[in-house]
């Protein structure tokens, strides 16, 4: 089978076709402008807001006019992972999808699946002759890499007082809020010098964790490879004559550090000790995270350098990896089973004379966040970096009294004799900064079960997909009178 054969038919072919488009997050505008012209070729109003958002209108079903106006939102854009060696190229190359077990996957990459069902289900909803009243789609762009397309919607255009946010990634639940975040940059520069007479280079390199969604996965305890092969340097800077030359760790500030590698310098005397550690390193490991990361692998191999940072600055860095935080900080009090408060080391690099560090926190509240943040930024001005933030966010609050809540509760329990589970993530939804353009708005996020998101282990659930739309049909059907 492929993707077109599954059903929901109308949402898989809406998704295969978005699957065609290269869509990395600030590179979604051919898949924008296909959609665009769809729409005004079926008669449809269109039209971007300044922020480069896509919004799309669709009049009520006939007998349908007197109902409340519902928005469906999702984002356009996807995270760009990949595994080591996959020459996948994100700028031009579709994804590749296959079917497996009852599963969508990717071959190698990212799928997309967050958030490309969600926009694939309002496009089949728009080309239906499905009941619903007064209807808007409101496709926003750059979710994954700072929320600019939602955090520049403008006020006042949207109709709609229900909105539908088609973004989270467990079936069976509902969600009502969200963690707020900020991204801190943390640099430096190294001063540097020649490698000394009589030392080696090797690079040691560690691959094969799961990675994960740095919100929705942070609390499962999955490992960072950033600070793994930052424990193994250390070990060899305490055992022998071992400095750091460089890292690379991590590609994206909202995603697990799958892979890092390192190149080290040793004393050539020195050479077996280190095989001898990496070899102790990754039994440690395998047997650390042998519920979460069974397949994590140390690899050590001969390489090169000609300049390497002054032995203060290396050491230094290193000090860096293992002190910046990273995982659960708080759980919540009030909300049993859910991470308050939490920070993901995202991305190092140590090259050329630089030190870099990308981390992303995420809290339910404000004042926590705040407190997290400047603890990151003590360490990093203690450490003579320049530390920067930008992006940042404000959490979505829950609202149990919502309307669209008990729309979505009413409707899922006539279809499926149950009451979905109410949540509140840890992740960055568009709610908190779409309420703040539209403090009236009354929101709730629901979607398919997703796996493995910003990971090439991302998954879909193909029965869930089929849940998820069946959800969304009933809902529109069941929309209050305004």
């Amino acid at each position: 089978m492929v993707i077109t054969d599954l059903a929901p038919l109308p949402l898989w072919r809406h998704f295969d076709t978005i699957c065609r488009f290269p869509r990395p997050s600030r590179h979604e505008s051919a898949l924008r402008e296909h959609i665009l012209s769809w729409a005004l070729g079926r008669g449809l109003a269109a039209q971007l807001d300044s922020g480069g958002n896509l919004i799309i209108r669709k009049p009520a079903s006939s007998g349908m006019e007197d109902r409340q106006g519902v928005v469906l939102q999702g984002h356009l854009d996807m995270v760009a992972q990949k595994n080591a060696g996959n020459a996948h190229d994100f700028m031009k190359d579709p994804i590749r999808t296959r079917i497996e077990n009852g599963w969508v996957y990717a071959e190698g990459t990212t799928l997309g699946a967050d958030n490309g069902i969600g926009v694939a289900a309002a496009l089949a909803m728009l080309e239906s002759n499905l009941p619903h009243g007064p209807l808007e789609v409101l496709l926003t762009i750059d979710e994954e890499s700072g929320m600019t397309g939602a955090r520049a919607l403008e006020a006042g255009l949207l109709q709609g007082s229900l909105l539908l946010n088609l973004d989270t990634e467990e079936w069976g639940e509902v969600y009502v809020g969200c963690a707020g975040g900020v991204d801190i940059s943390l640099g430096r520069k190294l001063g540097t010098e020649p490698l000394a007479a009589g030392f080696d280079v090797f690079e040691i390199g560690l691959t094969g964790l799961v990675g994960g969604h740095s919100g929705v996965d942070i609390h499962l305890e999955r490992g960072n490879a950033i600070r793994l092969l930052a424990r193994v340097m250390n070990a060899a800077s305490r055992d022998i004559e071992a400095k750091l030359v460089s890292f690379n760790g991590g590609s994206l500030r909202n995603a697990l550090a799958r892979e890092a590698f390192a190149k080290i310098s040793v004393a050539a005397c020195d050479a077996p000790r280190l095989a001898e550690i990496v070899d102790s390193y990754q039994a440690l490991f395998r047997d650390e995270l042998a519920d979460t990361d069974p397949n994590l692998t140390l690899s050590l191999k001969p390489s090169t350098a000609a300049i390497v940072p002054i032995a203060a600055h290396a050491r230094l860095a290193l000090d860096l990896l293992l002190a910046l935080p990273h995982g659960v900080r708080r759980w919540s009090k009030s909300l049993p089973g859910v991470v308050e408060t939490s920070n993901n080391l995202g991305v190092v690099s140590v090259d050329n004379g630089r030190f870099e560090a990308v981390l992303m926190v995420r809290s339910l509240k404000n004042i926590r966040m705040r407190e997290l943040a400047d603890a990151i930024t003590a360490v990093g001005r203690l450490a003579g970096c320049v530390v920067e933030e930008e992006g940042e966010y404000p959490g979505w609050t829950p609202d149990l009294n919502s309307t669209a809540l008990a729309l979505l509760q009413n409707t899922y329990q006539q279809r499926y004799g149950e009451q979905p589970a109410v949540q509140v993530i840890h992740a960055g939804l568009e709610c908190g900064l779409l309420g703040a353009a539209y403090p009236n708005m009354d929101m709730v996020s629901f979607g398919p079960t997703i796996r493995g998101a910003h990971s090439p282990d991302e998954r879909v659930e193909i029965a869930s997909v089929a849940s998820f739309w069946e959800l969304l049909v009933d809902a529109l059907a069941a929309v209050p009178k305004a």
